[in-house]
């Protein structure tokens, strides 16, 4: 009778709960064991489906695999623009995109687990890669002007904000699994290495014997 009533309840699915259904299963096990580990056979049996139904739905592992990546894409995308969008001063820019980071993380481990699996942040390709870089080029404009009011080169921008957002990011990555201290606590002692470290910039820094 059990299974009557699972199969009763799982043919009342709309096409479109089904899609969704398919892509929770599916983000859990891409989250658990990453794309190439992960069947098509897996997900049926995890949704309690037939394969066919998987195929229908997104074609095969690849393209619900693709729509997974682009919503946690999106996601994390929103939540950084935001918080450089809001504009402020530039010290309160790198608190509140560190927090927008580190927030999306604990609210969303498993997306961020299949975002960093298989394109992590030292990668020079990748689709989280392309996302910091995206978000580089946001900070970029930010600190040339900080500069241009100190007196530094605003040519050198590109080359700290990528320094700038990949210690953010691969900060992320560790507390990923670390999850001490506190995300809050976490953001501080990051805006206390990138801000101090930034106002106390040398105009024409160069390494010690090698001047």
């Amino acid at each position: 009778m059990a299974t009557d009533s699972k199969r009763v309840q799982r043919s009342r699915m709309t096409g479109t709960q089904r899609r969704a259904q398919l892509l929770e299963v599916s983000r859990r096990l891409f989250a658990e064991k990453g794309f190439e580990q992960t069947s098509v056979e897996e997900i049926a049996a995890r949704a309690e489906v037939s394969k066919p139904v998987v195929y229908e739905h997104f074609g095969g592992k690849e393209g619900i695999y693709a729509v997974v990546v682009d919503r946690e894409v999106q996601a994390l995308t929103g939540a950084l623009t935001d918080a450089l969008e809001e504009g402020g001063h530039p010290k309160v820019l790198v608190e509140r995109t560190a927090l927008a980071l580190l927030s999306y993380i604990e609210a969303n481990e498993d997306g961020f687990r299949i975002l960093v699996r298989d394109s992590p942040v030292a990668q020079a390709t990748g689709t989280f890669s392309s996302l910091i870089g995206d978000v580089a080029t946001q900070v970029e404009h930010l600190l040339a002007d900080q500069f241009r009011s100190q007196g530094q080169d605003p040519k050198t921008a590109p080359i700290y904000a990528q320094m700038l957002v990949g210690m953010v990011a691969l900060t992320g990555q560790w507390w990923l699994d670390a999850r001490r201290p506190a995300k809050t606590q976490v953001a501080a002692h990051l805006v206390n290495l990138a801000w101090n470290g930034l106002q106390g910039l040398e105009r024409r820094p160069s390494l010690t014997g090698m001047a």
